[in-house]
């Protein structure tokens, strides 16, 4: 076994957490020299009427998969491949990564004063074989004004991340109340992902 894995996320926060876990990775990232074929936001689409889990794990999916066939296609060596995926639910309303400001207010808008779902998928490919695991939190903002929400999202803080925000950064203030994964939250679920790692061999303890 690989005293590695790749890691096929730009987040640097996931990056961290495996680093948490004292897990040696390398990225496993699509480039515009070989990956022209893949497509982000088409794997990002939400589908008519999908719940919110189905869409998290299916898009963890379709990303583990663009990932296993980049490694194949740059002749890379064997190794686990890691791809997690996460998305925010205010009931069956999915929200994902904002468009813009515009967007990001009015999703951090309908999120003040709510209790909202994290969801966050995570998948292995191991050889041929493929393991998952689902973290699932619950996240309660209190109320946010018009003026906080909109300082919030003048600091380009909500940009890139699922449901404009990110736990561990300046939103925490708001948060009223938290039941699940805070890591889950921020990206990657670490309870989830040790097992997976355990499985496959490549944690020990």
């Amino acid at each position: 076994m690989p005293d590695f894995i790749y890691l096929a996320s730009q987040s640097p926060r996931r990056r961290q957490l495996l680093e948490q876990l004292g897990v040696r990775h390398s990225l496993l990232l699509p480039n515009e020299g070989d990956d022209l074929g893949e497509d982000a936001e088409a794997i990002e689409a939400v589908f008519p009427g999908e719940l919110p889990l189905d869409y998290v794990e299916r898009v963890t999916g379709l990303k583990l998969d663009a990932a296993v066939a980049r490694r194949s296609r740059r002749d890379l060596a064997e190794a686990p491949i890691l791809c997690s995926d996460t998305t925010v639910a205010l009931g069956r309303k999915i929200y994902g990564k904002p468009v813009d400001a515009a967007d990001a207010k009015r999703m951090l808008t309908e999120l003040s004063g709510n209790e909202h779902r994290v969801l966050t998928a995570v998948s292995l490919q191991v050889g041929n074989k493929r393991l998952a695991g689902l973290s699932e939190s619950r996240v309660r903002f209190g109320d946010m004004s018009e003026a906080q929400i909109d300082a919030y999202v003048a600091s380009g803080e909500p940009m890139g991340k699922a449901g404009a925000y990110g736990i561990q950064g300046p939103v925490a203030q708001y948060v009223a109340n938290l039941n699940g994964s805070y890591t889950g939250i921020m990206g990657l679920p670490l309870f989830e992902t040790a097992q997976l790692l355990r499985a496959a061999g490549v944690l020990k303890i």
